[in-house]
């Protein structure tokens, strides 16, 4: 007779395997295609140009990213970074002597006039303000020439070997250049320093200490016009041309590109705007391993109902191409024996990206490994399908030999009766 079904049997087996197709197809749709074709990079008018990822330092394209130019105003991030690791916000410095051009840039600092590092930071980096960059100079470096040092100094801690100094303003010098992808680097790290990021994305401020209070605006229309970006500094003279280091964030990425040599703010801006929506349009963070994530399980030997999880000890976070996969190779023991410790490493990830292993990740037991007892492991040692066998075929040829030994005596005593 068949057994009666469990009433609802059925339909959760088709719930449930309806609910996986649909998690299935979830996921699906949510991994990037493969076969989809990204964008090529952007056509630009820029001389040279680059653009990084800004949590990473990774270069993801450029134009002449290489070739040193003229850096005009641009100059003035390394100014910043400077002056920040010499200077606290509070300090009021004195306006140095300056005789600033007609065309320069200026918030017209008076002789002796005081303002704090926090407002000469703002007019430095957000009108470009020339007066602003040589009291800061002084101020921080006692004299113009030691912070000019201070700032090379800088540049070779930083690794930017396209990079040199002469000015703490950035009028034309052939002594002052810098390389689209080293800009794009001093972007990164001044976006680093928590005062100066928040500086660069401010459309306006107003300096409150000095002679008067003014107010100032942010060269960088990127800024204003368009809700994620938020940095870093514009630069232009005649020689140089229309020079932008732009930065933005959104969905979780953070990307910093550098422009040179454009022949003009609308150009420059359209430049570095296509670049950053290149770099999303084109990358993603993948994180095929977390931290504490279970990749396999190891059964208990000698108990073999017992699984101890194993589980990576660090999260791997990779940049990559949309149209790119991540392979993870998981060598694990499929049986552990105790006593083991929590956290006892016993098996490894190997993350592999275009075939080039790129991470390798400890694998620890999530628990202690418990060590089985003599008897348990006695019993089970006499439970296993292949003890069982070996220990009836022990029995039997055992058996059998005592039959055939009780088998020969019972003929030599029956013999040895015929022959009585």
């Amino acid at each position: 007779m068949t057994p009666p079904r469990r009433p609802g049997a059925g339909a959760a087996k088709r719930g449930a395997l309806a609910c996986g197709l649909f998690l299935l197809l979830l996921a699906l749709l949510a991994a990037p295609s493969a076969s989809a074709k990204l964008p090529d990079p952007p056509k630009l008018s820029a001389r040279s140009a680059a653009v990084f990822e800004t949590s990473t330092g990774e270069p993801l394209y450029g134009v002449g990213a290489g070739e040193r130019r003229l850096i005009a105003s641009t100059t003035k991030i390394m100014t910043a970074l400077v002056a920040v690791d010499e200077l606290p916000l509070d300090r009021v410095c004195t306006a140095a002597s300056y005789r600033p051009a007609p065309a320069e840039t200026q918030i017209g600092l008076r002789a002796g006039e005081r303002m704090s590092v926090r407002d000469l930071l703002r007019a430095l980096m957000l009108p470009s303000a020339n007066d602003a960059a040589e009291t800061l100079a002084v101020c921080a470096g006692g004299s113009r020439q030691r912070f000019i040092d201070a700032m090379n100094a800088k540049a070779r801690r930083l690794g930017l070997r396209g990079t040199h100094f002469s000015t703490p303003v950035g009028l034309d010098s052939t002594s002052n250049y810098s390389t689209a992808a080293d800009l794009a680097r001093l972007g990164i790290a001044l976006r680093r320093d928590r005062f100066l990021a928040r500086t660069v994305d401010m459309p306006s401020a107003t300096l409150s200490t000095g002679a008067y209070p003014r107010t100032v605006y942010n060269r960088n229309l990127l800024v204003q016009r368009v809700g994620w970006v938020n940095g870093v500094k514009t630069g232009h003279t005649n020689a140089a041309g229309y020079l932008l280091v732009a930065s933005g964030t959104r969905r979780g990425l953070s990307f910093v590109a550098a422009v040179t040599g454009t022949p003009s703010e609308g150009a420059r801006d359209a430049d570095a705007l296509a670049l950053l929506r290149w770099a999303y349009a084109t990358h993603r963070f993948a994180t095929p391993v977390r931290s504490r994530q279970v990749f396999a399980e190891a059964r208990l030997k000698h108990r073999p109902e017992d699984e101890i999880a194993l589980i990576a000890t660090r999260t791997v976070r990779e940049l990559i191409r949309r149209d790119e996969r991540l392979r993870v190779v998981v060598d694990a023991p499929a049986e552990l024996q105790g006593p083991l410790p929590r956290n006892a490493v016993v098996g490894s990830l190997t993350v592999r990206r275009a075939g080039r292993v790129i991470a390798t990740v400890p694998l620890v037991t999530r628990t202690a490994v418990p060590e089985v007892g003599l008897l348990e492991r006695a019993a089970d040692a006499i439970v296993r399908p292949g003890s069982l066998i070996a220990i009836v075929v022990v029995i039997g040829g055992a058996t059998a030999l005592l039959l055939r030994r009780h088998g020969a005596r019972r003929r030599r005593s029956r013999a040895d009766m015929e022959a009585a």
